[in-house]
């Protein structure tokens, strides 16, 4: 991605089944080229639901998607696609509705939208007006618009399910666009990453909706912001002439900085020449209490505090359900939670290699290739929530 501007797209995106459905008739697809230039995100909205909707909407944005990667024009692609997609013989429309959101260069959003509702653009805790201009193809009418993005910028994205919402219980009509609006604007300028901007607006449809949702829905929210480092040491290096290499490069490096581990810890206070004042207590029985050492962000235990690291990533990549755990508890892990899933967009790990003999008893169940293991899995998760990893051993 070019970060000329040093900003990028915070994308996240949480969907709730129609009630009794195991499948979600909506699909979501994000796309990052190798060439870095754009960032697009496709959400499709399949006819009905259950399985055939499932395939349906994933086919569109699989297809959609495919092609944008491959460096096809975005109305080319549109194209290609309303050509080629079905109609229904008895109510005459799409068997697949879609929205397109890509990021150029970090400066410019190109939305184009195929009979979902129109996305929502907040900007400084207020909607601002997107001028779309309608064009066909293929007999079919879609609508699209191009707008220069500010960091702060969100874009909401969602399925009609999500305006269908509260129809005969909370409102007459279903939740509006502006109602929307005014419930998310507050929330966009608490700082909250996309997933869980999306969470909070799928959580509050599901209440709308009794929490026996009548039709899939959908949110995805595209979120400007600036790009910010965050790395982490876990373990000493392998071999103990490197320990000030490690300590070195791990602390030159921009962003903030989080020490994971007693010895790790131990030697970072040697090199900073620094007293590391242990903690007593941590507000979570299970996981260990917090150290400080002046010269880093956060300091704590290594295996246990990650392996609920890890908990709450793979969470995060579901349903997020554990959201309101480590979005507001003040133990390491959810610190360290905070820190990679709301605050990081780019991420460096260094892991030394060395095999603590603590860990080799037989009678502690924590061994090198389950540290080896957690940050893997770890580094995966983030990836996976488009965070750019770097892992560094030594």
């Amino acid at each position: 991605m070019i970060t000329t501007n040093n900003l990028c797209a915070d994308i996240g995106c949480l969907s709730i089944n129609h009630h009794g459905e195991q499948l979600c008739g909506d699909h979501v697809e994000i796309i990052e080229p190798e060439d870095g230039n754009s960032t697009t995100m496709v959400l499709a909205d399949g006819l009905g639901s259950g399985v055939k909707a499932s395939i349906l909407s994933t086919l569109t944005s699989k297809i959609l998607s495919t092609m944008l990667a491959s460096g096809l024009k975005l109305e080319y692609a549109v194209q290609t696609l309303i050509e080629t997609l079905p109609v229904c013989s008895v109510r005459q429309v799409a068997y697949s509705t879609f929205t397109i959101i890509r990021i150029v260069n970090n400066r410019t959003a190109e939305i184009i939208q195929y009979d979902n509702p129109k996305v929502i653009l907040l900007r400084d805790g207020a909607p601002i007006p997107l001028h779309f201009r309608e064009f066909v193809i293929a007999d079919k009418t879609l609508i699209k618009t191009e707008v220069d993005i500010q960091e702060g910028d969100v874009f909401l994205a969602f399925s009609d399910g999500v305006e269908h919402a509260g129809i005969g219980l909370s409102y007459n009509f279903g939740w509006k666009s502006s109602d929307i609006a005014e419930f998310m604007a507050p929330l966009c300028q608490v700082g909250y990453s996309a997933k869980n901007l999306s969470t909070l607006l799928i959580n509050e449809t599901s209440k709308l909706y009794g929490g026996k949702p009548s039709d899939d829905a959908t949110a995805c929210v595209v979120r400007i912001r600036r790009r910010e480092p965050v790395n982490l040491i876990i373990g000493p290096p392998a071999n103990r002439s490197d320990c000030n290499k490690m300590m070195s490069l791990f602390f030159a490096k921009e962003g903030k900085h989080i020490i994971c581990g007693g010895t790790t810890s131990a030697i970072a206070s040697e090199y900073l020449k620094k007293p590391l004042l242990p903690g007593l207590t941590s507000s979570d029985p299970d996981i260990p209490p917090i150290a400080t050492l002046d010269g880093a962000d956060l300091v704590t235990e290594g295996v246990i505090t990650i392996s609920r690291v890890l908990e709450y990533a793979r969470d995060c990549l579901a349903d997020n359900k554990a959201f309101e755990k480590w979005s507001f508890k003040k133990d390491a892990a959810s610190l360290i939670s905070r820190m990679l899933f709301e605050e990081a967009t780019d991420i460096n790990f260094f892991v030394g290699k060395a095999i603590n003999p603590a860990h080799q008893n037989v009678d502690f169940p924590i061994n090198f290739t389950i540290k080896m293991q957690l940050v893997k899995e770890l580094a995966e998760c983030l990836k996976l929530m488009g965070k750019r990893i770097k892992v560094i051993y030594f």
